[in-house]
């Protein structure tokens, strides 16, 4: 895992050597380890022997995965909204205490997002997180009210007091509204996605930040009726 965990967006390529120094580990543990990982198809090699993520690791991760499963039901609508919306449609779930992105659809004309598929972002930031930590465990609510709440913005929301009253308003009012809170120039709107009574997903537009909310709020909500009946049926 710590080899594994090596590798980021910015960093998908890198030496053995490399590897070592990132994940603290012995210079000849590296290479064993990477060469086994190799042999098993979850790293692979280039023509001059940097290292990257194997296909095999791909394949195993969508075997049965619930994220896949998710992701399959949402993309049509997704689809749907990002018509309508054109900027931005994403998909989050809960990920250890983070939102971790699914999904993303993006217009070539729309405005700033700095989301990626299979990124992170802090709960309390995005307006996906909003809602994802709302609608968290009661546990998983307090330990990050009780943590530092870093700033992305200068509008992020780092108050426990003001963060607690706004969660409050997302499980009341059923949408997440972030203006300004990751980039100034940018709007996240979002609403929950169930499963069986219970929050999933986060389903959100990036808007620019003068732009409407309603007729967002509205695509949004109508794609989370086909995707809740779409995660009903039989499997």
């Amino acid at each position: 895992m710590r080899v594994l965990e090596t590798f980021t967006a910015d960093r998908s390529v890198q030496s053995a050597s490399q590897i070592g120094r990132r994940a603290a580990l012995p210079s000849s543990t590296a290479h064993r380890i990477v060469d086994e990982l190799v042999d098993a198809g979850l790293l692979g090699r280039d023509e001059d022997r940097r290292v990257h993520l194997g296909m095999r690791l791909w394949e195993l991760a969508l075997r049965g995965s619930t994220a896949l499963r998710l992701r399959q039901a949402a993309l049509p609508y997704m689809e749907r909204v990002q018509t309508h919306i054109r900027q931005h449609t994403q998909l989050a779930v809960l990920e250890q205490d983070e939102a971790l992105f699914l999904e993303r659809l993006s217009h070539p004309d729309a405005g700033a997002n700095i989301t990626r598929i299979a990124g992170r972002l802090p709960l309390h930031a995005s307006s996906s997180g909003l809602v994802l930590l709302a609608h968290a465990p009661a546990d998983l609510r307090e330990r990050v009210l009780a943590q530092p709440l870093r700033a992305l913005a200068p509008e992020t929301v780092t108050d426990p007091g003001r963060l607690r009253r706004l969660l409050a308003g997302v499980r009341r009012d059923g949408v997440a509204i972030a203006q300004g809170s990751i980039e100034s120039v940018s709007t996240g709107v979002a609403v929950p996605i169930r499963d069986a009574g219970e929050v999933v997903a986060a389903l959100s537009v990036v808007l620019p930040r003068q732009a409407p909310h309603t007729a967002a709020i509205i695509a949004l909500r109508e794609a989370v009726t086909g995707i809740e009946a779409t995660l009903r049926s039989p499997r």
